[in-house]
Order: structure tokens, then sequence, then C-alpha cells
């Protein structure tokens, strides 16, 4: 019982939130590579979904123990990460990679027995996080890729587990979203450490806040830019535009966190922004209504 609830928060369930970006394709192709109408297709690509929403929290898991083994000595210089199971102490080491391997071990069989080219996608994932943990993460700029990379798997397999093939917009605005979230986040590591952010991260002593908030407002056009490009010229789109009507709820709830990543100093924990914000919890759930609405509505 004394390592469980060290093991459980070291599962980071929290950043579980994450792993929603695999749920976009489902409603990004409804009318398109499954009918809402047919309960029992609508049963299949769900529970389809949902089986790859849960594997993807398996695997993920998996990715945060084995990162926390490697980055144990570091952690301890993070004044929040210190608390972490593996670098306090309180989670042990043969406990944590243990673990580890059997959530991967169950993933990925899962994973091709589920659909074989999102097996592929979680093989992919796990690719690009062992590469992120052991060399990119400490090499700038293609650290924050390195994240987005993550991100852009995570809609791909969303998409391959239900053999849909949603537009290319999804990817692109993933991964420009993925990066304005990813530089929020060593803004934020750059402020809290300081002088020790190196020590950490050997990436951050490369980075400096000016930079980090031109990068970021570049990206925040960026994103914002992708994804009205996308609302008026996506292929399984209305053909009267209607999908603009959800531009607004993207604004606001880029405005929101870039208002929170300079007056709250909340960059560095977006899982927390997604739980805790009311604004951007009733922006989200807006959204998705809206899409999901606007999407139900039209018929190819």
């Amino acid at each position: 019982m004394g390592q469980l609830l060290p093991l459980l928060a070291a599962m980071r369930p929290k950043q579980w939130t994450k792993n929603f970006v695999v749920l976009l394709p489902l409603a990004f192709t409804i009318n398109l590579s499954w009918d809402p109408s047919d309960a029992d297709e609508v049963l299949e690509v769900v529970g389809s979904t949902a089986a790859a929403f849960g594997l993807f929290c398996l695997l993920s898991s998996a990715v945060y123990l084995f990162n926390d083994l490697v980055d144990a000595e570091r952690d301890r210089l993070h004044p929040k990460k210190a608390a972490r199971g593996v670098a306090s102490g309180r989670l042990s080491r043969w406990v944590a990679g243990l673990i580890a391997i059997l959530f991967l071990g169950a993933a990925l069989p899962l994973g091709f027995l589920l659909e074989v080219n999102y097996g592929w996608a979680q093989v992919a994932y796990a690719g690009i996080s062992a590469v992120y943990i052991i060399v990119l993460r400490q090499v700038v700029i293609l650290d924050v890729f390195g994240i987005s990379a993550g991100f852009i798997v995570r809609a791909a397999a969303g998409a391959l587990v239900i053999s849909a093939e949603p537009s290319p917009w999804l990817y692109i605005c993933t991964g420009l979203g993925a990066l304005f979230i990813g530089f929020a986040k060593r803004r934020q590591e750059l402020l809290t450490l300081e002088d020790e952010g190196v020590g950490h991260r050997a990436s951050l002593g490369f980075y400096s806040i000016p930079m980090l908030d031109q990068l970021i407002t570049m990206l925040m056009a960026a994103t914002l830019i992708a994804y009205i490009l996308y609302t008026f010229t996506a292929d399984n789109l209305p053909p009267n535009d209607a999908m603009m009507f959800t531009i607004p709820f993207v604004v606001f709830g880029i405005a929101r966190y870039f208002y929170l990543i300079h007056a709250k100093q909340a960059g560095g924990s977006p899982e927390d922004i997604l739980i805790r914000d009311i604004p951007i919890l009733l922006t989200v759930a807006g959204w998705v209504a809206a899409t999901v609405g606007i999407l139900l509505a039209y018929r190819v």
C-alpha cells in the first residue's frame, strides 16, 4: 500500500486529458467515415475509439514512468517535480520500471488486436517518446517539436482505429496548438527555475523569456489562422460555411490561455488549466457541442 499512492501519482492520470486528442477524429468524421443514424456503426466506432483512448492512457503512463526513472536526478532540482515518487524516493525504481514494462507490454499488443494500423501508431508514439526522453528534450526548439509530434500521432491514432481519413487540417491545427502550449510550458519552466533551469533541462539554457514570448505569439496567430482556414476549406464541412460559428470558441479559448500564461503564470500545467479553469472548460464544452451539432445537421 505504501507504493500504491506514489505509483498512481506517477502514472499522471491528470495528463490523460492529452489523450482526448484521440477522440477528435470521431467527431470530425461524422457523415464522412461513419453514419450517425446507424446504431450498430455508432456502437462500433464509439467502442473502438473508447478502447483506443484507454490504451493510449496505459501507454502514456508507461512513458511517464520511464521518464521519471531517467529524470530522477534532474527532477530533484525542480521545486514541484522533486515531489514525484521516484525523485523523492517514495516510489521504488524497481516498482516503477516493472509497472512501465507491464503497461507497455499490454498496450502495444492490444493495440494491434484492436486495429493493425492503430497499433503501428502506438509504436510510433512510443518511439517518438523514447527519442524525446533520450535526445530531443535537450535540443532547443526540437524539444517542443517532439511534444507536438506526440499529439499529431494521437490524432492519427484516433483516425486509424476507425479507418477514417480526416482532413489534413486536423493534424495541422493539432500540431500548431501543441507547439503553442509547449513553448508556453518552457516559458513557465524558465520563470520557475531561473538560473537552475539548465541543470534540470539543457535546452532551457538556449531560451529566453522575450524569445519564448515571440514564439508563443506567432504560434497563437498561426493556430487561429489554420483553424479559420479549416472551417472554410475542409471537404466534409457544410457548404453554407456553418462551421465558422465555432471560430469564436477557438478565439476565446486561445486568448484565455494566453491570459493565463502571462497574468497567472499557469503555462506550466496545461492539464490543470483544462480541468480547473471554468472559462476554459465552458469554452471547450461549447466548442464540442457546436462542432458536433453542425456536423450532425449536415449530410454529405
